[in-house]
Order: structure tokens, then sequence, then C-alpha cells
């Protein structure tokens, strides 16, 4: 007979739910008081939880395929944990996947009809604040939404650094004008914000800046910074819509532009 130090508690075997493969394995001890349970939930959701990325049209009209957004139930997860019997050996973790929701066939004559546009300007010879704005808008441009679909400005954008184009210039930190790098892509996401605000898409996440900004009226800005205050919206229409920016250095114009297929609006 085993002493009560020789006695080896089982692993429970944390399986996941779409495929039945091995995410970790711990003790049931490891989970005692609903407070243990939900640190492990946390940390699941954390390694696998991931956003989505939307699909993008090519330069030469093929669909690019986005990136599948991935969700633990952490609510569902907890749940189970508390209720782990003596002789239970599994857990499944309840994750769920979203692809985006665009095809080749559906973005056919995209381009077609304006739902929404939005035009800002800016001076051209401040050469680091254009070459952000520049930037920040293509990483932005052609990207595709299907029905249901999330646009998340940073995790589509990116990093702001040096080794990826961007430069020096002047942002509002609370409410002070600092240099960083990357200042004036905000310009990029309040004057998204404005064109997907009139095309009447879903609004998530928003922020204004700390201090009012020249280039959009009072509380129309949408402030970003990567690692923080994000922008996200969703497409709450039952087609595909498309972001198109337009940027003219000459001028000092930036417009960007909702659109979508003239059959697909003239049925909504």
């Amino acid at each position: 007979m085993l002493s009560e130090k020789e006695f080896v508690e089982p692993d429970l075997v944390f399986v996941d739910s779409r495929n039945g493969d091995e995410l970790q394995k711990l003790q049931a001890s490891s989970f005692r008081s609903k407070e243990d349970a939900r640190n492990v939930a946390e940390k699941l959701e954390a390694k696998y939880d991931q956003p989505m990325i939307p699909a993008r049209l090519a330069s030469d009209g093929k669909l690019k395929a986005g990136q599948a957004r991935v969700v633990v139930d952490q609510a569902a997860l907890i749940k189970e944990l508390e209720n782990v019997t003596a002789f239970q050996r599994v857990i499944e973790v309840p994750i769920s996947e979203t692809a985006p929701n665009a095809t080749a066939g559906a973005v056919a004559n995209i381009d077609q009809t304006m739902l929404g546009n939005f035009i800002t300007k800016f001076d051209p010879t401040v050469t680091g604040r254009t070459a952000n704005i520049a930037l920040s808008a293509q990483e932005i441009n052609q990207i595709i939404l299907g029905p249901g679909d999330r646009f998340y400005f940073n995790l589509i954008v990116g990093e702001r650094t040096p080794e990826r184009g961007y430069q020096k210039a002047k942002e509002i930190v609370n409410k002070e004008y600092v240099e960083g790098i990357g200042g004036g892509i905000c310009q990029t996401s309040s004057t998204l914000y404005n064109a997907i605000d009139q095309a009447g898409l879903g609004i998530i996440e928003l922020h204004h800046h700390s201090k009012q900004v020249g280039y959009v009226p009072k509380d129309r800005d949408a402030t970003v910074s990567y690692g923080g205050k994000d922008f996200k919206f969703l497409n709450n229409k039952d087609f595909p819509v498309m972001i198109k920016t337009i940027m003219n250095r000459e001028s000092g114009t930036l417009e960007i532009q909702v659109k979508a297929a003239a059959q697909n609006v003239a049925k909504s």
C-alpha cells in the first residue's frame, strides 16, 4: 500500500475542444479555489486567444486570406474547473474559431459604391509626419471586411518603429505636443473613424486625444498607441465592405473610403 508521501496525484489533461489536441497538463490541486480556476483560465486565454486579421484585396485583384479570430470561453472554462470531479482526467477547453467572412465571389465589384468617405488635410512639407501618414494609410488600404468581421487598427498597422520606416514627428501625450516615432498616425485612424462612422459600421473601441487636434472637428478624432489605446470596429452589414485609402502628397490630403458592391447595397 502506498504511503501518503508516495502517492502521486494524477494529471488533468487540458485538450482543445476544436480537435482534441493536448494543450497542457495540471494537477487538480492547482485550482482548488475560484481564484485558482480563474488564474488557470486567464493564462489559457492569454496563450490561445488571437484577434482577427481581415482579408485584403491584393494589387492583382485577388483576395489575400486573413487570420481567424480565436476565443477561449473563459467563463465556461472557469465553471468547468470549479466542478472537476475526483475521477476526472480530461478538461475540454472551450475554444471557438471564426475565420474572416469574405470570399472571392462575394467581393466581386466591391469598389462600385461609396458607403462613406472622409478627407483630412496635412502639411506635406512636414516630411516625417507625412511619411507616417502614408505608411499607416497603405497598411489599411484595400482591407476587406465580411459580415461580422472585425478591424483592429493597431493589429493591422503594426508597431511603429524606424526599422519599419516610421519617423519622428509631433504627437500628443498628456495634453502636450512631444516628438515620437510615428507621430501623425492618429490622423489616419481619425480619418478612418469618420469614414466608417459615415458608412454606419459598428464601433467597438474609440478614444479621443487629451488635446483637440486640428485636422478633424472636436470629438471626431480617434487616438491610437501601439500596445495601448486602439480603434476597433466591425462590419455590421450583411455584405462585404472594403476600406480604400487615397493619399495625395502634393495637395496634402488623405481620403478614406468605405465601398461595397452595388448589387449588395441595393439589396440591403
